[in-house]
């Protein structure tokens, strides 16, 4: 069944003011910064939110006319330092995914890794070895609706967060989301991000 006009313009509308939102307030959260547009539209009806691939394309078109240059400085920068990182911890198969992979991350975006191995701990002693500051904890990631209760550790890198996640060699096969209706996680190795540096 094909959408009304009325509920396409309220969707298209959602849409450019989160992603303004995002792009000028630096939120990463897309449900605040939908939410957020909603208030700002007057628009209460929750069915009229627009799906994350939306603003994503909202998003990219915002930063084009209104941050091309700026934005495309900021991603290098963040790509540079998510090429440093991948290469330090080359051992571990490193994979970029988030909004540095996909081009649309925000003033305050961090860079979001998965590294493939069966010995979190040996991750953890790397970071010991090299003296680096880093919290570690737990994250969940699901594959259809199985939860996955995976290592993560956090550090950072001239005031830039990086959140590592650590899997299994089977997990990089499996078809991993952020939550069970949620999108599969992209990723990128190191060879696929270095060439997308050269590219920005």
């Amino acid at each position: 069944m094909s959408r009304s006009p009325q509920r396409n313009d309220a969707r298209a509308q959602i849409a450019y003011l989160a992603a303004r939102i995002m792009a000028e307030d630096g939120i990463e959260d897309y449900g605040l910064a939908k939410k957020k547009a909603a208030r700002q539209a007057g628009i209460a009806d929750t069915r009229q939110l627009p799906g994350n691939d939306e603003i994503d394309e909202a998003l990219r078109a915002y930063r084009e006319i209104y941050h091309a240059d700026s934005h495309r400085e900021h991603l290098c920068e963040l790509r540079e330092i998510a090429v440093r990182a991948m290469t330090e911890l080359e051992a571990f198969s490193p994979h970029l995914i988030g909004s540095v992979l996909n081009g649309n991350a925000g003033k305050y975006a961090g860079i979001e890794l998965q590294l493939f191995t069966d010995d979190a701990k040996a991750v953890e002693m790397l970071l010991i070895d090299r003296g680096l500051d880093y919290e570690a904890g737990q994250t969940s990631l699901y594959s259809g609706n199985a939860r996955i209760t995976v290592p993560q550790f956090t550090l950072y890198d001239d005031g830039t967060t990086i959140e590592i996640v650590v899997l299994s060699p089977r997990e990089a096969r499996l078809p991993l989301k952020t939550s069970p209706a949620g999108k599969v996680i992209e990723r990128a190795k190191l060879p696929a991000v270095e060439a997308l540096l050269s590219d920005t």
